[in-house]
């Protein structure tokens, strides 16, 4: 049975990548490009992203594992980074203008990490006078309303800081003025959630207490039945917006776009019945990946290149709802996890792609493409970079995954202190039979 499934994976990724490639690509001649002060920008990109969004996340999972006072230090650092940047650094295009929205971004950025450095130092402050005058309420502090609205200002500081990198690139360049505005912010807001549903199924994935959950709560409801929901929400969402019903006339990509919305809402409400209770999984969500896919795949574009790296993302969204389906069905049999309750290799495969969807289609933006065209490069050369991006994000979320994991006393695979102990006892009785082994054998003549 596992090996029809991996015939059937073959098949389809072969023939997808045929069609895919059907088309020639017409490389004119190399544009030159002349960017103004390419060291520096290049160089305060690089900060801006260690400092705003990698420091930010690992000080986010030191204030989710209570670490307080660590976590604190590290977001000190940013939130002084950041105010230095708004009032004195930019990312100015050709013109020497950085666009509102980087900028605002920026500033909101550097409150939003303010009041973060706040609540944190109003905690260590109640902490240090509980520790002093009221230690009975000692326990109750790390579950208390400060401890919550802290970390989900960290959480909202990555989150921010993940726009405002990507907002960087964005603003050097000079994109997204005008007409491509309204592209800009769909790729932008469709590929970041692609990579935020594929952290999500990481995090279930890594995370020992909630991918064993239905061990301890039988009846709770899969994961299934909140990815159906979500996508009901946003396939209504997207009906209703794509196009301004009544207000104007139908274009071939209002028709896309709120067809896509219909078949999320509708997929999302089967969903969500057939998955409402005792937690029965269900191949629905990975379905609607699948035609999404294969609706982007056939998106036809302006530019080949872009038509390209569109065919390729579908693709890839494509196979990450094949994988999904694959994972459930075959590896998993219906299962919430594996028999074993560990990682299985294969189970990393649908966050993945779905990390790599969404950064191929943030890349896939029209003013882009026609930069990558001009400098001479292919889609295939575009393409391969764009990935390789995408395994580092993945890479990223792992590891941020391990560290917490590492810092509450876990690992993948459970509570390390039970593996100590459990790897302990199995020594102990070894030298225990082995000593009554020798035991015998000294008393026997």
């Amino acid at each position: 049975m596992m090996s029809r499934g991996w015939l059937v994976l073959a098949l389809v990724a072969v023939i997808a990548l045929v069609s895919a490639d059907d088309m020639n690509m017409d490389m004119g001649e190399p544009v030159e490009f002349h960017p103004v002060n390419a060291g520096s920008k290049s160089f305060h990109m690089v900060v801006s992203a260690a400092v705003l969004l990698v420091l930010s996340s690992i000080s986010a999972c030191l204030a989710m594992a209570n670490r307080v006072h660590v976590s604190l230090v590290l977001q000190f650092v940013s939130t002084g980074y950041s105010v230095f940047e708004s009032l004195f650094l930019d990312f100015p295009d050709s013109d020497n203008h950085e666009n509102r929205t980087s900028k605002g971004t920026s500033w909101f950025l550097s409150l939003l990490l303010g009041l973060t450095v706040f609540v944190g130092s109003f905690i260590n402050g109640s902490n240090a006078i509980i520790n002093k005058f009221y230690p009975h309420l000692q326990s109750r502090g790390e579950y208390g309303v400060s401890y919550k609205i802290y970390k989900v200002c960290s959480i909202l500081t990555v989150l921010t800081g993940w726009v405002r990198v990507c907002l960087a690139p964005i603003a050097l360049f000079g994109f997204c003025y005008g007409k491509h505005t309204g592209q800009c912010i769909a790729h932008g807001i469709m590929g970041s959630s692609f990579i935020f549903y594929g952290f999500i199924l990481a995090l279930v994935l890594v995370v020992p207490w909630i991918r064993n959950h239905h061990l301890h709560n039988p009846s709770s409801r899969s994961q299934e039945f909140y990815d159906s929901s979500i996508m009901c929400l946003w396939g209504i969402v997207n009906t209703f917006t794509e196009h301004r019903w009544g207000r104007e006339g139908w274009s071939h990509g209002d028709y896309q776009h709120t067809a896509m919305g219909i078949i999320w809402w509708c997929g999302g409400l089967l969903g969500m019945w057939l998955t409402r209770k005792n937690n029965v999984r269900s191949f629905i969500p990975a379905f609607l990946l699948i035609f999404t896919g294969y609706a982007m795949s056939q998106h036809a574009q302006h530019l080949e290149i872009s038509t390209k790296v569109h065919a390729l993302f579908g693709i890839v969204l494509m196979g990450a709802g094949v994988t999904r389906i694959i994972e459930i069905s075959i590896v998993l049999q219906d299962l919430a996890s594996s028999t074993s309750g560990k990682i299985l290799s294969f189970q990393h495969l649908p966050p993945l792609c779905l990390v790599l969807s969404g950064i191929l289609f943030m890349s896939a933006n029209e003013e882009q493409l026609i930069l990558v065209k001009d400098l001479g490069a292919d889609h295939s050369a575009y393409i391969m970079v764009v990935v390789g991006a995408g395994f580092m994000i993945y890479l990223w979320m792992i590891i941020l995954l391990s560290f917490y994991l590492r810092l509450v006393g876990y690992n993948e695979n459970g509570e390390l202190s039970q593996q100590s102990y459990h790897q302990v006892s199995s020594n102990e009785a070894q030298e225990f039979e082995l000593s009554d082994l020798s035991d015998h054998e000294e008393r026997t003549p």
